[in-house]
């Protein structure tokens, strides 16, 4: 599966997220307990997000957004593009690595893949976007905007979120059954993740001003 996203003007969408489809039987016991298989990386995950409140993402990939502390910095961010035209270097780099996390931990919970995430290591999970240039490539004061603009995501995603936990659910047993992730029932959870992706890349980590598309397509 490829990680690249085509707009309709043939240029890549700058979040782009994509999973490996494991082509081998999954482990059925793991996925048996998968729940409280996860739940101490579960622990770490929330203990990095001190200070957060969430936004669900479906699938298990909830986002942390924070006003300050642990979590996406999100406020700060927008502060920063507002009165200084900067985006510090080392926020983008938290903020990319702790989605990175975040989304290893929802493929486990979604049962896309059956290795333990890592927290650093990034196994079948491949999330991109590029450096902003705050000065040139960012508008100052669309981030006061952009998390309002972005609702007709949000809400498309509960309902895309509801369908992608009934996946979730179905490939549970299909594993069970048969050791694989049926490979339709994977695609779509993998959108769904995608989309979410490239909904809080826009609107809470700020790294890009292009409107998210709405497909779950790369």
């Amino acid at each position: 599966m490829e990680a690249g996203t085509n707009t309709a003007g043939g240029n890549q969408y700058p979040v782009q997220f994509s999973v490996e489809y494991p082509d081998r039987d999954l482990d059925r016991l793991s996925t048996a307990f998968r729940i409280i298989a996860a739940i101490p990386i579960v622990i770490v995950l929330g203990a990095i997000g001190g200070g957060w409140g969430s936004w669900g993402g479906g699938a298990g990939n909830g986002e942390m957004v924070a006003a300050g502390g642990g979590g996406i910095l999100f406020f700060p961010a927008l502060l920063m593009i507002l009165f200084r035209q900067k985006y510090p270097r080392w926020w983008y780099d938290w903020n990319l690595e702790l989605l990175r996390f975040q989304n290893r931990v929802g493929v486990y919970l979604g049962l896309l893949d059956d290795r333990y995430p890592s927290t650093d290591e990034r196994q079948s999970v491949s999330l991109e976007f590029p450096y902003p240039d705050a000065k040139q490539g960012l508008n100052r004061w669309l981030p006061l905007v952009k998390w309002l603009l972005a609702i007709p995501h949000y809400v498309v995603l509960v309902f895309l979120g509801l369908a992608a936990i009934v996946c979730v659910i179905l490939a549970w047993f299909a594993i069970l059954v048969t050791g694989r992730y049926p490979r339709g029932l994977f695609d779509f959870v993998v959108g769904v993740m995608r989309w979410a992706n490239r909904v809080v890349g826009y609107a809470f980590v700020l790294v890009t001003d292009e409107y998210p598309p709405f497909r779950l397509d790369p």
